[in-house]
């Protein structure tokens, strides 16, 4: 009979949290404030719409990093467009500091993984570079941008990496500040493993992750000349790029206390 009634106050818990919880969540550029009505454009409307099969009065969570994360009331949903009325705050804003990542475009697929990922994983910016060996030379920022705030609403974060637009390797320095250390994969040169680094080096950091097949001699020298930059290892086993952009940014956020606070 005790357990019955401890399963039979657990389901009830459960019903409670899932009728409490908003249905989604939903990134807005427009600021957040109590009373306030939001418009949402016609991406957020279709996924209300379409996807949720959501109806005018159901509860959402909208968010940004400028104003934290706040529950709100659908005043309208059309095909184009819809609307939401604040109501309270459930988070304030807090800063979201984290790893860069400049990483050589990858075809679709491969590039819709590292890019995930590293809003998963808590990356502050993305920052697309063109090398020699660079497979996929033509990519298409907005749909990035939009990969990125998808991420964002799924893994619960406030903030919204940047994403830069491509540049070619060479132009990186000029990005990326002189305060940032940045850790170059270099995978066939004697460096030492990221881990060790990453312990020994304040951050801020960020990682550079080179092409399928690696960088090509010339332009990894250039890059390992820049004061900003220290080669690291991965692991004793050659990663294909994706893998070592993700396992990459694991570890500086491990190193940075993701995993013990």
């Amino acid at each position: 009979m005790y357990v019955i009634a401890v399963l039979k106050r657990k389901h009830a818990y459960d019903q409670n949290m899932q009728e409490s919880k908003p249905i989604t969540r939903l990134f807005s550029e427009n600021g957040l404030k109590r009373n306030k009505t939001i418009e949402l454009g016609s991406g957020p409307a279709h996924k209300l719409r379409s996807v949720l099969r959501a109806q005018t009065g159901d509860e959402i969570t909208l968010f940004n990093a400028q104003d934290g994360e706040w529950r709100a009331v659908l005043d309208s949903i059309g095909k184009n467009k819809a609307s939401a009325t604040c109501q309270n705050q459930l988070r304030t804003p807090r800063p979201e500091p984290g790893p860069w990542l400049a990483f050589a475009p990858l075809k679709k697929d491969r590039l819709d993984q590292i890019v995930e990922k590293a809003v998963e994983l808590g990356a502050e910016r993305l920052i697309p570079v063109i090398t020699a060996r660079t497979e996929n030379r033509r990519v298409k920022i907005e749909r990035l941008y939009q990969q990125v705030i998808d991420a964002a609403e799924q893994c619960e974060r406030l903030s919204v990496p940047l994403v830069d637009e491509p540049i070619p390797l060479s132009k990186l320095a000029l990005v990326w500040p002189k305060d940032r250390t940045l850790f170059v994969g270099a995978e066939r040169r004697d460096a030492k493993p990221l881990v060790s680094q990453a312990a020994n080096t304040p951050p801020p950091h960020g990682i550079l992750v080179g092409p399928e097949g690696g960088f090509e001699a010339q332009e990894l020298d250039a890059v390992l000349k820049l004061t900003i930059s220290t080669p690291v290892n991965l692991g004793p086993r050659i990663l294909r790029a994706e893998t070592a952009a993700i396992a990459a940014l694991a570890v500086l956020q491990a190193q940075a206390g993701d995993w013990r606070n």
